[in-house]
């Protein structure tokens, strides 16, 4: 089954975050858009990713914009990786027993992101490394947060457009 396309509703779900609290995606959105980023720490394309959805998290996340990991590990993993890839943007916590988020979401690989606009439903679908996908969800951001647009790839580094999830 692939992940939920663009113009589908997002499934709304509550999971508890890593530092505490609880994650609502019906609260989030009630702010604004949310991307959401489906990740397992043991995925070396999602250990690259994630640190390119922080960057989206420091530049638009506290601009109306909602930027959530989604960890598909423990808390105690999730932790480690957190501090080692210096994210700082809120990271649910799926119930790795079922799977249940990952599996409304239709997720076949991770990582995989999901812009769900303000009213619900699934503006980008990506699945893998997209380097056009995530520059597409930071001019979202950017729009919507009214704020410039940053550049999500830094001068000087070599990044490629796709990797495979």
């Amino acid at each position: 089954m692939p992940a939920l396309v663009v113009g589908k509703p997002a499934p709304k779900f509550s999971l508890p975050l890593l530092k505490g609290r609880r994650f609502s995606l019906d609260d989030a959105l009630q702010r604004g858009p949310v991307l959401l980023a489906f990740f397992k720490i043991s995925c070396p394309v999602c250990q690259f990713t994630m640190t390119y959805v922080e960057r989206l998290f420091k530049a638009y996340g506290k601009q109306g914009v909602s930027v959530i990991g989604v960890s598909q590990d423990d808390a105690s993993g999730t932790g480690q990786f957190a501090k080692e890839y210096g994210l700082s943007m809120p990271i649910a916590l799926e119930d790795i027993s079922r799977y249940r988020v990952s599996n409304d979401y239709g997720l076949t690989n991770v990582p995989t992101l999901f812009y769900v606009d303000s009213a619900g439903e699934i503006e980008v679908s990506s699945v893998g490394w997209l380097r056009a996908d995530l520059e597409q969800m930071s001019r979202e951001m950017a729009a919507q947060s009214g704020a410039t647009q940053v550049p999500l790839v830094h001068a000087g580094e070599s990044v490629p457009d796709y990797k495979a999830g």
